[in-house]
């Protein structure tokens, strides 16, 4: 991050009127650039700090006054972490808050609007990653208005809290997070006329956070905030039962000394920071708490308890190949590999430990010589593609449109090819930010994937010029790979996907602070504390909280 924490002041003499949005809580004046009105550390709910602290975000109050929106809100309360440059940024518990992108002459006007969730992990991340930046996006597609919101990570925004003393005043802790992005998107339909945009026709899309706007839609004060989700490598697989998510507030609770929540909330924000960094390898999933969200996502879907949206879902060929950039190299991911494999085999009866047998013989007669790359692909389907197509699935056999991708265009890097995050900059037209492509991305495929999202957001249809996309189904598992050549192709993977599919049933999703111990250990000690956050995406509990 090279940008330098400000903070937006009230304006007291005369501003730029064509520059100010007016809102329900003040008069935004943002900064113009090339023909796109940026507005930058908007806030969309009252700062969940104090009495507000581990409770349900409040909107906004209404208020008079003009303000900045020059500079980025803080990120929300996580570890630095490489991969994540947003962690780099000023923190604090005060982090909610949005950014807007829209072209000049905004007043008026009704445009779509694309609301853009960031990820990392549910512990990680924040909008002032320069990868995220909307100004090119916005630049080349001025019909767009496109908006990027905050939420709260970790131990701010996923934790349950049921079983401490107090904590039934804090029914939805394990789904804080989530409750954010609801609260940015009511904060957004009421405002975003402002910005020149239109309420009633508002797509939500995130990478990695595909789980969060996979999500959205089975929460029930969701309704009508949103019209289309894009929903790139992540689905509803990402969750944890109420079970797993306690390890966490357990070891809050021993690094804290707290015996209640009375005692939690007295702790100050520098306390809980540095907490944080001790148990900030770990974090929480959204919760299954049959309050919030489901008990089993994947059953609401096929029931169609998902709200009526569009939805445009896809995964990346080489996922866990990121993994490689973030545990620091091919050796470290060759030995956790093999770990993680161990993991799962043993979880598995006979029956399917011959399936993911039988499977990685068909990678190595694939051509996928190196066992650790048979490994990965392996990973690919059971956390990633596979859900997908489950949650693509059921949404279209219950009446809604669908349209799934595969994106195969990789990375210069070395190693990586088409790995997690691949695909950011090609989105969001930041060919310059390199962090996941590598040295001269494709800017002729940027041009092509940002026309597929911004069509899919106008009208429902990623369809372009150069490439008709068609519904998914069942019957046809239509998939569009995105690569050097842009094609639709029927029951893509179908062999890798009827040999592993049956495994669905395990409902692998990521657990982290129950994971198996050994596995954990090893990987921290052999690999630093980044090697242990691996761990925290691909390993499921053995042992009992």
């Amino acid at each position: 991050m090279t940008e330098v924490y400000q903070q937006n002041r009230p304006i007291e003499g005369g501003y730029d009127a064509a520059l100010g949005a007016v809102c329900k809580n003040g008069t935004f004046i943002g900064c113009e650039s090339e023909g796109v009105t940026s507005f930058k550390g908007i806030p969309f709910a009252r700062p969940p700090i104090g009495d507000l602290r581990w409770k349900e975000p409040v909107i906004a109050d209404d208020r008079d006054g003009v303000f900045e929106a020059l500079h980025n809100g803080p990120s929300a309360i996580q570890t630095k972490l490489d991969s994540e440059r947003a962690s780099f940024y000023f923190q604090s518990e005060d982090c909610l808050y949005l950014n807007v992108w829209t072209a000049v002459g905004f007043a008026q006007e009704k445009r779509p609007v694309m609301v853009f969730i960031h990820g990392g992990n549910y512990g990680w991340g924040g909008t002032a990653d320069p990868l995220y930046d909307g100004h090119n996006f916005v630049k080349a597609h001025p019909d767009i208005v496109l908006v990027s919101i905050a939420y709260r990570l970790g131990i701010f925004g996923f934790m349950d809290f049921s079983r401490v003393p107090g904590g039934e005043d804090y029914t939805f802790s394990g789904n804080l997070g989530l409750l954010d992005q609801i609260c940015a998107l009511r904060y957004i339909k009421e405002n975003i006329r402002a910005f020149g945009g239109d309420p009633e026709n508002v797509t939500i899309f995130g990478e990695s956070a595909g789980g969060s706007v996979s999500l959205l839609p089975l929460i029930r004060s969701a309704k009508g905030l949103f019209n289309r989700v894009i929903a790139q490598s992540g689905s509803v697989a990402l969750t944890y039962s109420r079970e797993e998510t306690l390890p966490l507030t357990r070891d809050l609770l021993k690094q804290t000394g707290a015996k209640s929540m009375a005692e939690l909330c007295a702790l100050s924000e520098e306390e809980l920071k540095s907490v944080n960094e001790k148990v900030g390898q770990i974090n929480n999933f959204p919760e299954r708490d049959g309050v919030i969200l489901p008990e089993d996502p994947y059953a609401a879907y096929q029931k169609g308890e998902a709200l009526p949206v569009d939805m445009l879902i896809g995964t990346n060929a080489d996922e866990l190949r990121y993994w490689i950039f973030d545990i620091g190299g091919i050796g470290r991911y060759r030995f956790a590999s093999e770990v993680l494999l161990n993991n799962i085999l043993k979880q598995l009866g006979n029956t399917d430990r011959q399936r993911v047998k039988t499977f990685l013989q068909t990678q190595a007669k694939k051509g996928i010589s190196e066992r650790m790359f048979q490994i990965t692909e392996l990973f690919n389907e059971l956390l990633f593609r596979l859900p997908a197509v489950a949650q693509a699935e059921a949404h279209a056999a219950n009446g809604n449109r669908v349209y799934q991708y595969y994106w195969t265009y990789p990375s210069s890097l070395p190693d990586l090819k088409a790995c997690h995050a691949v695909e950011l900059s090609y989105v969001f037209g930041n060919t310059d930010e390199t962090i996941y492509t590598g040295p001269d991305p494709n800017r002729q495929l940027a041009a092509l994937v940002q026309q597929m999202w911004v069509n899919f957001a106008k009208t429902g249809n990623p369809s372009v010029k150069e490439a008709k996309w068609t519904p998914y189904t069942k019957d046809n598992r239509n998939t569009m790979l995105i690569g050097d050549k842009t094609v639709v192709k029927s029951n893509w993977r179908e062999t890798e996907r009827a040999c592993l599919e049956p495994l669905l049933k395990y409902r692998f999703n990521g657990n982290s602070a129950s994971s198996n111990p050994g596995v954990f250990l090893i990987l921290k000690t052999a690999a630093t504390a980044l090697a242990a956050r691996i761990a925290s995406w691909f390993s499921r509990p053995n042992r009992e909280v």
